[in-house]
Formats: C-alpha cells, sequence, structure tokens
C-alpha cells in the first residue's frame, strides 16, 4: 500500500493513513504468525500454535516515555527490527519483569478479508432464499419501480429500487420521469423499447437520466440476473460534452461510475468498448462519425441517449445513421422543445427510438401529415380543419406511449418568479425611411410579383437586419448575409450617415436606457441574445463606450473554453462581468447563466423553440433572484409580423429550419403582409387580437367576442346579422374611408381560419404613453395600477423617460 511514518503506539483501533487510505489497526499478532503466512490463508487455513514465551528478557532495547511518544534507547551497534504489522508489545523501563505477551484474537486473526461499509449502509435482512432488493424499499420516499408482468420460468422478481443517493434529490415531477422512461426502456409501455423525454428547458432531463443510467448499471428486475445496462452512450451537441461529464460527477462522483469522455485529445475507444473502467461513453454529433466504427467493437453498447435530440432531423442524418448502425434497440432522444415542429422530422425522431411503431413513412405521410399540414394552410376548408385536428389527436394518443412532455408550469413552486416583456421599439425617423427606402426597390418588387421565394428569404433577412440596425446591412460576417450584387444595389438607397452609424437603431437605443437603469440601481447581471454575430459586435461597441465588463459567446469560441466562460460569469459581481453576450446558435441550449437575472432577446427567430431555449437560460435551478425577460420587437416592422405568427401557429415556423424556407412557404399575401411597415399609431398585434381595453391594463375574457373570435372579425356582438352585415360593409364615400382600418380588417379576415392570437390575453396591454401623460388628473393613481402589472421597476423607470422609444407593452407575470 506505501510507507508512513507513525509517532505513536499501534494498538488494536488506532487509526493511521498510507497510501492514500485510512487504516485501522484490527488486531495484533505474534511475529511469528505474520512470518508464517498461516493468517492470510483464510478461514480453511490450520489453526496457529500457541506461542511459547521469550526465554530471556528484551534488554537491548529501553523505551522512555516521551511527550511525543516512546523514546527509543538502544546499545550501540544494536539492531532494532519492527513492523507495524508484526504486533510487538512496547515495555517501559519501569516494567522490565513484565513478560512479553502479544495480544493476539486467533479469530479476528483468521477472518477473511471483509468489505467496509459506512455506518449508514442499510443491509437487508431476512429469509437468503428470498430475492433482496440493492436498496431497501420499505424507507420512507423510496422510488420503486414498475415489476415486469413476464418473468422467465424458474426465475424470480425483486424490487428495482433507485439510489437513495440519487432519488433523495428527485422532484415529483422528476421521479414520475425516471420512472417513465424506466417502463419505456423495459419494453413495458408499447412493443418498442424507446422513449422521447420533450420537458420543457430546466426541468432537470440530465438528472433524471442519469438516474436512470445508475439504476439499469447496477439492477435486474429479474434476480440472479446480471445489470439491465453495461454499456452507455451519451451523445450531445459538443458544447455539452464537458457539462455532461460535470453532471455525472456532481451526482454520482468520481469513484461509483467510470465516465469516458471521447475528443480529440482522446480517441482510443477500446477505452470504453473493452475495458471494464468505463461504464459510460459521452460524445459529440460530430465526433461520433468518426469513432462509429470502434464502437461496434468489444461488447458494444446498450443503450444511446441522444441529448437535443431534434438535431437528429432526417432519416438521412450522419449521426442518426451512426447510432442506428451500433444495433442498440435502447434509445432515448432528450429535447426542450416538443418535436412538433414538423412532422417529417417527428416521424424520423418516433422512428428511431422505436423503428416501426407508427409504420411505413408513405403511410405516416398518407393519414396523418397530409391531412395536419394542410389543415394549417391559410385557405384550409372547415372539412380539413376538423380532420387535422382529428388526425393530430390521435397522434399525440399514440406517441403518449413513449413521450413525456412537460412544461415549465411545474417548477413555479421552486424557482423564483419571472416576469416576460414584449417591449414594441417605435422606429427612429432614419430607421423608417431606410425601411421604406428597402421596400421600395425593385427586389421587393420583383418578389412580389414572381413569388421568387430564393429571393423573398434573402429580402426577409435584410429587414431582420434592418430591426436590429441599417448600420448592420454593410457588414459581411454573418453566413446569412445576402449576395454581394444585392447589397449592391440596395445600399445606395441608403444615406451614408445611416449606414455608419450605429444610433438610429431603435433597439440600441432602448437597451442602452435599461442597460444604464439596471447598472446603476442594482447589483443585477444581464444576458444578451442575438441570432447575428454582427449585431453582437454592435452590443459589444455599446458595452465598450459604457464602460461596462463583459464577456462573450459565439461560433468563434472553442466548445472547450465555453464552460469556463460560463462559470467565470456565474461567480463573478456585476463590477466584474456586467452583461454577457452570447448567439442564440451557439449557446442557446444546455448553458445555465443563473448569475444573471435579466436577459434581452434583441432579435426574434422564426422557430419559437430558438427564443424559448434562449430565455431559459436564466431561469432555471440555482437561480435565486426574480427573473426578467425582455423580447424586443419593432413595432410595425418585420419583428412584429414574425410574433404574430409565432403565436398564432401559422404554420409558417414549420418550414423554416436554420432559417431556409421551402419553395412553398409564403403565399404571395403573406409576402405582402411581411414587407409591409405599419406606422400607424396603434398596435398591429393588439388590433389582431380584438381586445377593447384600450392598452390600459390586463385585458377581461370577456373583452372578447367567442363568434368574433372565431370569425377572425373585429366587430363585437352576438347577432348572426349583424356580424354577416360588416362582412359586407355599404358603400361609403372615398374621403371617409379609413384605409387602416379597413386593411387592418381585411388583415383580420385573412387569419379566421387560423389559430387565434388568445395567449396574448395572458398578458397585460399597456400602451406606454399613459406612463408619460402628464395632463391626466389620475396620473398618480394609474401609474399606482401599471406598476403593479408591470413588476419591474427598472423598465418602469425606462418608460417614464420622454424620450423613451417603447410605444407598447405586453407583459406577463409569474408572480
Amino acid at each position: 500500500m506505501g510507507k508512513t511514518a507513525c509517532a505513536r503506539p499501534l494498538l488494536p483501533g488506532s487509526t493511521l493513513s498510507i497510501g492514500g487510505k485510512d487504516v485501522e489497526v484490527d488486531a495484533s499478532m505474534s511475529k511469528e504468525e505474520f512470518l508464517s503466512g498461516r493468517a492470510f490463508l483464510g478461514a480453511t487455513a490450520a489453526k496457529p500454535v500457541p506461542i511459547p514465551k521469550p526465554t530471556a528478557p528484551i534488554n537491548d532495547i529501553k523505551f522512555k516515555k516521551h511527550s511525543s511518544g516512546l523514546k527509543i534507547d538502544s546499545k550501540p551497534g544494536a539492531i532494532l527490527k519492527t513492523s507495524d504489522r508484526a504486533g510487538v508489545a512496547l515495555r517501559d523501563e519501569e516494567n522490565e519483569d513484565t513478560p512479553f505477551r502479544p495480544e493476539l484474537k486467533p479469530k479476528a486473526a483468521r477472518m477473511q478479508f471483509k468489505t467496509p461499509m459506512l455506518n449508514s449502509t442499510v443491509v437487508p435482512k431476512g429469509n437468503p432464499s428470498i430475492p433482496q432488493p440493492r436498496h431497501d424499499p420499505t424507507l420512507p420516499n423510496a422510488l420503486i419501480m414498475k415489476k415486469p408482468t413476464i418473468v422467465p420460468k424458474g426465475k424470480q422478481v425483486v424490487d428495482v429500487v433507485v439510489d437513495p443517493l440519487l432519488s433523495k434529490h428527485l422532484r415529483e415531477h422528476q421521479r414520475e420521469g425516471v420512472q417513465f422512461l424506466y417502463e419505456c426502456v423495459m419494453g413495458m409501455r408499447c412493443e418498442g423499447e424507446g422513449a422521447i423525454m420533450a420537458d420543457e428547458m430546466g426541468l432537470g432531463k440530465t438528472l433524471q437520466t442519469i438516474a436512470l443510467l445508475w439504476t439499469l448499471m447496477k439492477q435486474n428486475p429479474i434476480h440472479d440476473s446480471p445489470p439491465v445496462v453495461r454499456k452507455a452512450l451519451v451523445v450531445c451537441p459538443a458544447g455539452l460534452v464537458e457539462n455532461w461529464r460535470r453532471e455525472f460527477r456532481k451526482w454520482l462522483g468520481n469513484e461509483r461510475i467510470g465516465v469516458f469522455v471521447a475528443d480529440a485529445k482522446n480517441k482510443k475507444i477500446t477505452n470504453f468498448t473493452k475495458g471494464k473502467a468505463y461504464n459510460v461513453m459521452i460524445v459529440g454529433y460530430e465526433m461520433l462519425r468518426v469513432v462509429q466504427e470502434d464502437l461496434k467493437k468489444g461488447h458494444g453498447v446498450d443503450i444511446v441517449i441522444a441529448d437535443e435530440g431534434h438535431r437528429l432531423k432526417t432519416a438521412n442524418n450522419k449521426a442518426m445513421l451512426a447510432i442506428q448502425s451500433l444495433n442498440t434497440e435502447r434509445r432515448i432522444i432528450l429535447s426542450g422543445t416538443p418535436l412538433q415542429n414538423d412532422l417529417s422530422e417527428f416521424y424520423t425522431a418516433i422512428d428511431f427510438v422505436n423503428p416501426g411503431l407508427l409504420g411505413k413513412r408513405p403511410a405516416f405521410k398518407r393519414e396523418f401529415e397530409v391531412p395536419i399540414v394542410r389543415s394549417r394552410q391559410p385557405n384550409a376548408s372547415e372539412a380539413e380543419l376538423e380532420k387535422g385536428e382529428a388526425r393530430w389527436k390521435e397522434l399525440v394518443n399514440l406517441t403518449s406511449q413513449f413521450m413525456i412532455r412537460r412544461t415549465a408550469e411545474v417548477l413555479s413552486k421552486y424557482l423564483p418568479p419571472k416576469t416576460e416583456h414584449i417591449v414594441f421599439c417605435k422606429p427612429t425617423t432614419a430607421q423608417s425611411n431606410a425601411y421604406r427606402s428597402i421596400l421600395a426597390s425593385p427586389y421587393f418588387t420583383a418578389a412580389l410579383g414572381n413569388a421568387n421565394n430564393e429571393m423573398a428569404l434573402q429580402l426577409i433577412t435584410i429587414l431582420k437586419k434592418m430591426c436590429n440596425s441599417p448600420s448592420l446591412l454593410k457588414s459581411s460576417k454573418d453566413g446569412e448575409d445576402t449576395p454581394s450584387e444585392m447589397l449592391q444595389s440596395l445600399l445606395p438607397l441608403i444615406p451614408p450617415p445611416i449606414l455608419r452609424s450605429h444610433a438610429c437603431s431603435t433597439k440600441l437605443r432602448v437597451l442602452d436606457s435599461l442597460l444604464h437603469r439596471i447598472f446603476n440601481t442594482t447589483k443585477e447581471k444581464i444576458v444578451i441574445v442575438s441570432n447575428y454575430t454582427t449585431t453582437l459586435d454592435m452590443i459589444e461597441q455599446l458595452l465598450t463606450s459604457l464602460s461596462y465588463k463583459y464577456l462573450r459567446l459565439d461560433g468563434s469560441i472553442p466548445s472547450s473554453k465555453r464552460q469556463p466562460l460560463v462559470e467565470k460569469f456565474n461567480r463573478t459581481d456585476q463590477r466584474t462581468a456586467f452583461a454577457f453576450l452570447l448567439s442564440a446558435k451557439s449557446g442557446g441550449v444546455g448553458l445555465n447563466l443563473i448569475g444573471a437575472s435579466r436577459i434581452v432577446l434583441f432579435d426574434i427567430d422564426w422557430n419559437p423553440a430558438t427564443d424559448l431555449q434562449a430565455m431559459a437560460r436564466i431561469h432555471r435551478d440555482g437561480q435565486k433572484l426574480p427573473c426578467k425577460i425582455y423580447r424586443f420587437l419593432v413595432q410595425g416592422g418585420l419583428d412584429e409580423k414574425i410574433y404574430q405568427r409565432q403565436v398564432m401557429k401559422m404554420g409558417l415556423a414549420n418550414a423554416v429550419v436554420d432559417n431556409k424556407a421551402s419553395a412553398s412557404s409564403f403565399s404571395r399575401e403573406e409576402l405582402r403582409d411581411l414587407f409591409r411597415l405599419d406606422e400607424r399609431e396603434t398596435c398591429q398585434t393588439h388590433d389582431l387580437l380584438g381586445c377593447k381595453c384600450g392598452m390600459k391594463g390586463a385585458p377581461e375574457l370577456d373583452d372578447i367576442d367567442e363568434s368574433s373570435a372565431d370569425t377572425g372579425d373585429m366587430t363585437i356582438g352576438d347577432d348572426e346579422d349583424e356580424e354577416d352585415d360588416d362582412a359586407f360593409p355599404v358603400l361609403q364615400p372615398a374621403s371617409k374611408v379609413d384605409m387602416a382600418a379597413q386593411e387592418a380588417k381585411i388583415a383580420q379576415r385573412a387569419q379566421n381560419k387560423q389559430p387565434k392570437l388568445k395567449m396574448l390575453m395572458e398578458y397585460a396591454h399597456i400602451n406606454t404613453e399613459y406612463l408619460r401623460d402628464t395632463t391626466n388628473p389620475d396620473k398618480s393613481q394609474d401609474d399606482d395600477d401599471m406598476a403593479l402589472l408591470v413588476d419591474d421597476d427598472v423598465l418602469l423607470e425606462v418608460l417614464r423617460e420622454p424620450d423613451c422609444r417603447v410605444g407598447f407593452l405586453l407583459t406577463k407575470s409569474s408572480s
């Protein structure tokens, strides 16, 4: 074991440290017995012969009492031979006549080695013929798995109990999740052995997975059978590999389980496949393709966990093919967003975890995908809507056998409250002029006239950047930038001073005011998220000009440095790192940024899942402060139109993957609506909602008439004749027609077969002009009411500034 120095007597019960191990002296034995080795042969060894008394006293060595132990006096030339295992009994000068009688416990000496256990270890007692579970199922809060209904002949069933080391940390929804996954992989819920865990972000999918793997690796419901799983493979984005390794260490320590991380420096996969030291292998999706052949060797893989499984989008996905080549039946997909955005991808995910459960792809497309997609088209008939809804419910019913989905609402009692603000920023004059100039270009006319969707997508990208700042158009760092030919034609339409300055960005002005208030009135920190690195560059310049310290994570940061960057931000104070600039595509998933309690989504994405992932970075386990979430939109611009489509679930996001849409994604009318800058003083989103609150606070549920909500008509009333009359308005002189109102009404009717904006009735609707209106006699009372609704003192001060660019606010609080 090793060597150590000891300055005190080694008596039975004494402890010391040797070679990093704590050693306790059990008993003493004679030197002769030690040298004979009988005690090390086990219980079958012959009994030791009696030890004769020494014929002569040991006078060569004398021992004197000393404050630090025993002092040895020996004659010159004497040789001292000692052994801590020889059990030599020491005597002092005062009792020299005491005979040498080493203490001996023959029974203890003959005992075999016994595995040491903690005092808290519970050893089940009972009839040895009755199977005993690994952990006591009778303990309080014991998490017991479901027993199998089919048992091999001659075998007995034993309780499978999750290790109390983990189960004591599991919340109620996590206990249910572990039980659900266990039943799925054991084939108790459906014909397959796969599962999809589609819990929202922050619900602890990683911990639930670790609890499942640890249970499967140590237990089996069939008594006297080996564990269900010997080798497990966790596949995840490269940026989350280190996070998974830390989670295993956090919950199971370093000694209980061996975790092998496959990366560029550690490619010897045989250590995992053929060795016994590692039970779990963590690998990134890209690295998986490199090592897939080596994974087939050795003992093989018993279960595969695909984290952020929505990356397995198509049947020809290389990572998916690599996993399928392992011939592992137990497969689990973890995804923070439901896999419902694209039914073809949804089928691929289902067929991945449970092959053949939904039949062949052509049959699925005919019976489910086509009717459901058709029902979400703008011109769908009532019959198509009814059929699509019925097919969707049936699909949900089928997949509920192996897919579990919980929302963030279950965390409301564990996490601090959060408040979400939809901030409508009025474009600056320069921004509006540049926006109109771009819309008047021949390219937009051509996109509308010929329905050239490739050109339309490029123009949509231009308008998205225009909403952030016109100055971003001259940058060419982002991969989504339009071709240089189009830029060369459009840039001359914008005055050079606007292209050179970020000051014309309405979002940046609002952000400037918000940062100033947060930094000077609180000790909180903030995360700022964007889909574009050029936008992050612009925000970085703002922070530098204000002398605010910040950290940044985008695609240029190596995956090995990302987690240390996150940890640095979480453990430092506001003066050291006030802001964290985050690329939505590089760090939108998996990161825990609880060091901040406020987050700004500077721009919006077609796919609502991208925004939801980013918003969940701060409202997670470990957060101590109330969270404030700000989503910036340009009022009347493309931002607001995209947000409307997110909320209404029109299906446009279904066809948009990585900001690329199919040719059938947009109709001509939809493009015309997208390519329109609404410069009215009212909020278009609120107008479409048809709410009568006047943007003065929280709406009442009866503010929207059910018949109006169903037809998309703005007229409030129950009389069917009134609705028919309103559908065909009487002729009026052109000078008396309100064209803006007519356009709004027509746009509303165009949505009459789509899911409505009813979810926005959960928000408070606020026109910020009321906060700046000094002529209101009831201003004091109104301000108090608004403050209760907004639930954010910092934002209230920003909204009260005379030159505030925020026109309208939708706010919702969980407090």
